[in-house]
């Protein structure tokens, strides 16, 4: 089982994240491309909150084709391309998380690769072997 470090002598996190996420020797590791807010059958929805969950639906679907869910996440990290998204991609993110709470940044960028992409989302996850 994946070890959260948030100490006392460090502000609490801002969010639903750990300061960090500690892997024990021998789990398996995951590395997530970015993931888009692309749906199965190749288009791109409007809106942040209809990417941002289709996001969030491919990242479950890999975790789950690797046998892992969120609780194996450890380390996340959002790009957005507008400041004023960041509580709409959180509200999408507290959707699939529960207790889940890897270790996470969210960055502002200017553009991602396609100019109606809003969000996209890279992940790490970690499971015993």
């Amino acid at each position: 089982m994946n070890i959260r470090h948030t100490p006392d002598t460090v502000a609490a996190p801002f969010g639903p994240y750990s300061h960090a996420v500690e892997v024990p020797e021998g789990s398996r590791l995951l590395y997530i491309s970015g993931e888009v807010g692309v749906l199965p059958d190749g288009t791109v929805p409007e809106g942040i909150e209809a990417q941002a969950e289709a996001c969030w639906r491919n990242i479950t679907a890999i975790l789950a084709d690797a046998g892992m869910g969120v609780g194996d996440l450890v380390k996340i990290t959002t790009y957005l391309v507008r400041p004023e998204d960041v509580a709409a991609a959180g509200a999408a993110r507290a959707k699939h998380f529960g207790d889940a709470r890897p270790g996470s940044a969210t960055i502002i960028v200017k553009a991602l690769v396609a100019p109606q992409w809003l969000i996209e989302i890279e992940a790490v996850a970690a499971a015993k072997a």
